[in-house]
């Protein structure tokens, strides 16, 4: 990897274009398209599409079954030795909900980001196509989920301990002044506020939106109420937004980050869980 990224205490987890020019085509490295559309116009080489929405089973509102995640893995040619990295158009908020997934399931530090998607990959002038490589039947993969990186609603009702609650939505979500389609709004009571773009830079003039400086993002999470000793918890209406600031907090070195699953679109539509509304200044 590049030193632009050794700067983070775990600069694995992102890598530029550069690095992935280099490295793909390698044997144990499988690339992974998360883009909602134009797939099958133009791609990086080799690329295989995941579709994010099913990672969701949408009724429970919970990650789907670990039997899907397998089978869908292993069509791509992914095993445990496998090194794996993700990219979307760019701001990740695809990506990181693929990585948040994948690692809940085990695949720890066998995930890698493109920092700047795939905007920063064609802006970079490197090849695209058209091509879309033959699924895989040979390969194997065990998964096994995590219980330790992932937070339920009865577990936040039943008043966990030493606990960081971070809502990842806009503001206006936050305050309750947007309350999209749920039956009431406003956060989760305690919940500090600290919205999952801030960890971007500006769409730089290539149109490439890549992720803030270490020291950056440090000083801002610590502004913003984050403790590296307390469990971080960080939601938002589906936890897509939230798995995108999971997997900054996983760059940045945060040992306990535990995303609640079902975040607004569960707790706003119950009407037995304790809301707050926050008022602006």
């Amino acid at each position: 990897m590049t030193d632009q990224h050794s700067s983070y205490p775990n600069g694995h987890l992102l890598v530029d274009s550069e690095w992935l020019e280099e490295h793909r085509g390698g044997p144990d490295l499988i690339l992974l398209d998360a883009r909602a559309n134009n797939y099958e116009i133009s791609h990086i080489p080799g690329a295989y599409w995941l579709n994010v929405k099913a990672l969701k089973e949408p009724v429970q509102k919970s990650i789907v079954p670990k039997e899907q995640v397998q089978q869908l893995l292993e069509g791509f040619g992914i095993t445990n030795e496998s090194t794996i990295v993700i990219y979307d158009e760019g701001n990740n908020v695809l990506a990181t909900r693929a990585f948040y997934v994948l690692e809940y399931y085990g695949l720890r530090d066998q995930l890698k980001l493109l920092n700047g998607g795939f905007a920063a990959w064609t802006a970079e002038g490197y090849e695209v196509s058209s091509d879309q490589p033959s699924p895989r039947r040979e390969s194997s993969i065990s998964l096994n989920a995590n219980p330790l990186l992932i937070t339920s609603k009865e577990e936040l009702q039943a008043g966990l301990q030493n606990v960081i609650l971070l809502d990842t939505r806009n503001i206006l979500e936050y305050t309750g002044e947007d309350q999209r389609n749920n039956r009431r709004g406003g956060r989760i009571p305690g919940a500090i506020h600290k919205e999952w773009r801030d960890a971007l830079q500006e769409t730089d003039e290539r149109g490439v939106t890549r992720f803030k400086d270490n020291s950056t993002l440090e000083r801002e999470f610590a502004e913003a109420g984050l403790q590296r000793e307390r469990i971080i918890i960080p939601y938002c209406q589906t936890n897509q937004r939230g798995a995108h600031t999971y997997f900054v907090l996983r760059l940045l070195g945060y040992p306990d980050i535990r995303p609640y699953e079902g975040s607004w679109e569960e707790w706003g539509n119950d009407e037995f869980t304790e809301i707050e509304l926050v008022g602006r200044s």
